[in-house]
């Protein structure tokens, strides 16, 4: 009776297939971890502009290169600015995040009962476009206050839950070299600056600059198509 020689298979099996698929797989989450990425967004914090179950695109060449894996910079080549929407790891635990970029480096940022003050000046603010508004399902928009927040550089939607307790004055507070302050649209229902503090350059990862795909996961996860590659503002 013949024995079975297995080390031959399984070497064919391992230089054939198994290092391969190994080498694609690495190939490709570097490249993701370096360059391009989505985001799922599991809450609220950013409603209107992102709703549960959105999934982002994330521009990880926005700013700089980055060793793959890693928050070490290759290089360098723009700073966030005020108004984009950002992803970055949390200072406080390290959980990745998405809120906007409210105050640079030198900024002095004050709350006053929700209401923004940037370097002593109170920004302005406008009604919502109703497109923004019927974001939010037609059962919850009652219990929110939705507006247009007037930034220097550009004009998005923010919104407020009243019967929330929330933070809703903060500051003056003046954002240290080489951070930035974020906060998010749903200014009652967001971990943001206001806990944690401003965030160091390097916990940002990119700019998310569009929803590639979005499902309701309170109606079994249907497709919100109208949603489905739209830029973010």
């Amino acid at each position: 009776m013949k024995t079975v020689c297995w080390r031959p298979t399984a070497r064919r099996f391992w230089l054939e297939w198994l290092r391969p698929a190994l080498v694609i797989l690495f190939v490709t989450t570097a490249l993701r971890s370096a360059l391009a990425d989505w985001n799922d967004v599991p809450t609220g914090s950013m409603k209107p502009t992102i709703l549960e179950g959105d999934r982002v695109w994330v521009n990880k060449l926005a700013y700089d290169l980055k060793v793959p894996f890693t928050t070490l910079h290759l290089a360098e080549w723009s700073e966030p600015a005020r108004g984009e929407v950002v992803v970055f790891f949390s200072p406080a635990n390290g959980q990745r995040l998405v809120k906007r970029v409210i105050g640079l480096p030198g900024d002095t940022v004050e709350l006053r009962e929700n209401r923004l003050l940037l370097n002593g000046r109170a920004v302005e603010y406008a009604a919502l476009e109703t497109a923004s508004v019927e974001a939010i399902p037609a059962a919850q928009r009652p219990q929110h206050d939705f507006a247009s927040e007037q930034l220097p550089e550009r004009k998005h939607a923010v919104m407020a839950t009243p019967a929330l307790p929330a933070r809703r004055s903060f500051g003056p507070l003046t954002v240290p070299a080489g951070h930035y302050f974020m906060l998010g649209d749903n200014r009652d229902n967001s971990l943001d600056s206001r806990y944690f503090g401003a965030v160091p350059r390097e916990k940002i990862v990119g700019r998310a600059t569009s929803v590639v795909l979005s499902v309701d996961r309170e109606h079994w996860y249907a497709p919100r198509w109208e949603r489905w590659f739209t830029a973010m503002r």
